[in-house]
């Protein structure tokens, strides 16, 4: 049995090592088809296996292998060339010219880095700590940004992979490209294909590392909720700023990126140095992005080529992961008189015994494990109102959440929150919702109406012919100016508010007491519509019946919004 199992071991690794002779020999025969001579060139000005082949549109092949290590592209130009290195030994070598010794000698020097991808297709860089790092292979490469993600204990369902680079490599790009054309350009190979197949670095990263990191995290990579970031920056590049100042230009404008929440920060490219340029490539239909240079006639091929001379170290590599914000959305009901919408201090006191937001957002972030929260309402109401009837619509914002939203957790939630023993609080139709739940939330939001009922003392007994006033007036436009009461922090405006109608119910055993039940335009202050502020709003139900009026307690009953209703 132990020999069967030996055997059949064996047989595998025989197989294995078929197949990566087979590649081997597919990627000799490939940079066999290379112009050997522009080949030694670049090697001789800094570039690394990698380079070189992305640089002769050999990126399919080259990603399609990630498994390969550096040492195994370094052998497949060594092989290819030896021959013709071999050939020419009888020659003197020129100043300046390339040989084999130097090509198995060079990746021997631990601090030798490419000049033109700054290190970063060699996956040679410094850590966090300044530790400088190396990988073999895009595979050992993926494994080091897929611990990070995996020490989050994030709930992964699939990944969108995003890089910021240093700006220097389109400098370095657009450098190497003007030397090959001033130097190759009447030569037919690169007539032919060159100025198509010269592909930036950017896109040979994300091909090599997407489909190992797909496999180490066993998900597809697509525009998922979960962002990895690899920022690459450079102490030694050229700053945005410097590329302005010497093209002439100090415009300043926005690339219009999403910012990550938590960690990862809104990018401008005024202002960021390690942002990598796209102003000179172009998008082909397989999606990679394509150099397209400029063509500087005042820029000579020595000053191009000193731009590569101007970093000495690899780049520093910072390996973000956070989810974008999940929205967990529904309608809430207040049952207190002493609880407010969102936390309420002043001067370092607590009003309120409590917040609907807390309540509610407590009860959310531990379920789904994020970083924060925050709380988005549609409208609110003062700490003493209740909210009753169909609730008030909102919306959570869980910050880099490790769990993603699902029916059970959504139950859960729900049935937390209405079984807290306070019961101050109580939600319903609790649900997941995209970014769109803002437009759900702000959808209709200036012209929704809302019902109130209002206890209301007038000085004077009501009257059934005062009762009918009331009840007669529809659609009654009211002028109010901003109330004393908020005037401290709101600008003093006068708005125009309609109440669209009002019910009048007596209250048995009192003449002066009645509950107004009324329906008004969105932002109508209620409180100052009965008692009138002083005369700051106009008409009032205080002026209407010409008698003081005062609001000793106040309900919403409805909001009526079409968002997070009962399906």
């Amino acid at each position: 049995m132990a020999g069967e199992v030996a055997a059949e071991v064996n047989g595998v690794e025989g197989n294995m090592q078929l197949c990566e002779e087979e590649t081997l020999r597919l990627l000799r025969d490939a940079v066999n088809e290379l112009p050997l001579n522009a080949v030694k060139d670049l090697w001789s000005i800094g570039a690394c296996a990698r380079c070189i082949f992305r640089l002769f549109g050999l990126h399919e092949l080259m990603c399609s292998h990630p498994s390969l290590s550096i040492s195994k592209w370094y052998d497949i130009l060594a092989d290819v060339m030896r021959k013709e290195d071999a050939d020419t030994a009888d020659h003197p070598q020129k100043d300046g010219e390339f040989s084999i010794k130097q090509l198995h000698q060079e990746p021997l020097k631990e601090t030798n880095f490419c000049k033109i991808c700054l290190g970063i297709l060699q996956f040679l860089y410094n850590d966090d700590s300044g530790t400088l790092l190396k990988k073999d292979s895009a595979d050992d490469f993926a494994l080091a940004v897929s611990e990070p993600v995996k020490q989050q204990h994030h709930q992964i369902d699939s990944f969108s992979l995003e890089f910021s680079l240093p700006s220097a490599l389109t400098e370095n790009d657009q450098a190497v490209w003007l030397y090959m054309k001033n130097r190759y350009r009447h030569e037919l190979w690169f007539q032919e294909k060159a100025e198509y197949q010269f592909i930036c670095t950017k896109d040979i990263l994300k091909l090599l590392v997407t489909n190992p990191l797909q496999s180490l995290l066993g998900v597809k990579s697509s525009q998922g909720s979960l962002r990895i970031r690899l920022t690459y920056s450079h102490s030694d590049a050229l700053t945005r700023d410097d590329i302005q100042e010497r093209n002439g230009g100090n415009k300043r404008r926005k690339t219009g990126k999403a910012g990550f929440t938590g960690d990862l920060k809104t990018t401008e490219e005024s202002v960021t140095p390690h942002v990598e340029s796209f102003d000179n490539h172009i998008g082909d239909g397989d999606g990679l992005t394509k150099v397209c240079p400029k063509d500087s006639q005042d820029l000579s091929c020595s000053y191009l080529m000193a731009q590569l001379n101007k970093v000495s170290k690899p780049c520093c590599l910072t390996i973000h992961c956070c989810r974008s914000p999940i929205f967990i959305g529904g309608r809430y009901f207040k049952y207190s008189r002493n609880v407010s919408q969102t936390r309420w201090v002043i001067d370092d006191e607590r009003m309120g015994e409590a917040s609907v937001e807390e309540i509610v957002g407590r009860a959310i972030l531990p379920i789904f494990q994020g970083d924060n929260y925050k709380f988005h309402a549609a409208g609110r109401e003062d700490i003493d109102v209740r909210m009753l009837g169909t609730g008030r619509p909102f919306l959570v914002e869980i910050q880099n959440a490790r769990k993603v939203p699902s029916e059970v957790l959504i139950k859960e939630i729900e049935r937390k929150i209405n079984s807290l023993e306070s019961q101050l609080v109580r939600v319903k139709n609790l649900r997941a919702v995209g970014s769109q739940g803002w437009d759900l939330m702000r959808e209709g939001e200036a012209e929704k109406q809302k019902q109130y009922t209002a206890l209301v003392w007038i000085s004077r007994p009501v009257s059934d012919d005062d009762l009918q006033t009331i009840s007669s007036l529809k659609e009654l436009k009211v002028a109010q100016k901003t109330p004393i009461r908020v005037l401290h922090r709101r600008s003093p405006l006068e708005r125009e508010k309609i109440i669209h109608w009002m019910k009048v119910e007596r209250i048995s055993g009192s003449s002066q007491y009645l509950l107004l039940h009324l329906c008004t335009q969105a932002g109508t202050y209620i409180k100052e519509f009965v008692h009138g502020d002083f005369g700051r709003t106009q008409p009032s139900v205080g002026s209407i019946l010409g008698r003081r009026a005062e609001i000793l307690q106040l309900d919403v009953t409805d909001v009526k919004m079409d968002c997070f209703q009962a399906e």
